[in-house]
């Protein structure tokens, strides 16, 4: 399979993405015959206000993770693309629009340690403003110098997500 270029961009808040993840939502319900499943909105396109990459990043919960690999044919029929773990065991990814992806799932079992994460770190940013702030100043600043390079770019946002992951999953905790 050829490999496309993606362009890495952060822009500014689309007050669009919650309609979009919830039109998205309704998407995966109508098309996945699974009776306990949970629909999240995560990741930057989440949080009001904060700078992001435009791609609705969507976390799944499934009883059992496994049961999501019977589906894979459902998931391409809605524009999906099945990746698979990718990289992280447990997970099964999914990509929509190829180069100019649109959405991405990161399904995993119910309550695992990746999904309180996720979800944590969303919460996280919406309760501290200046942390979401100053994520969003690093995102902008990684965008414009990692070549569009998609690897550079992660490991450019890899020391403050992963410090602040764990505030967020200590604090969601607390609260």
């Amino acid at each position: 399979m050829k490999q496309t270029m993606r362009i890495i961009e952060v822009v500014e808040y689309n007050d669009d993405w919650p309609r979009l993840f919830e039109i998205e939502k309704q998407l995966i319900i109508s098309s996945l015959p699974i009776k306990n499943l949970w629909i999240h909105h995560i990741g930057s396109t989440a949080v009001s206000g904060l700078a992001a990459k435009p791609i609705i990043d969507i976390l799944l919960e499934v009883e059992e993770i496994e049961i999501l690999d019977g589906y894979n044919e459902i998931f391409e029929s809605i524009g999906y693309e099945c990746k698979g773990e990718f990289g992280i065991s447990g997970r099964r990814y999914f990509q929509k629009g190829e180069s100019k992806r649109s959405h991405q799932i990161h399904a995993f079992s119910k309550n695992s340690e990746n999904t309180i994460r996720h979800i944590a770190f969303k919460e996280y940013l919406i309760a501290h403003p200046t942390v979401a702030k100053e994520y969003a100043g690093l995102k902008l600043d990684v965008a414009k110098n990692c070549n569009n390079d998609i690897g550079a770019y992660c490991d450019g946002k890899d020391e403050f997500v992963k410090t602040h992951e764990k505030y967020a999953v200590a604090w969601r905790k607390n609260a």
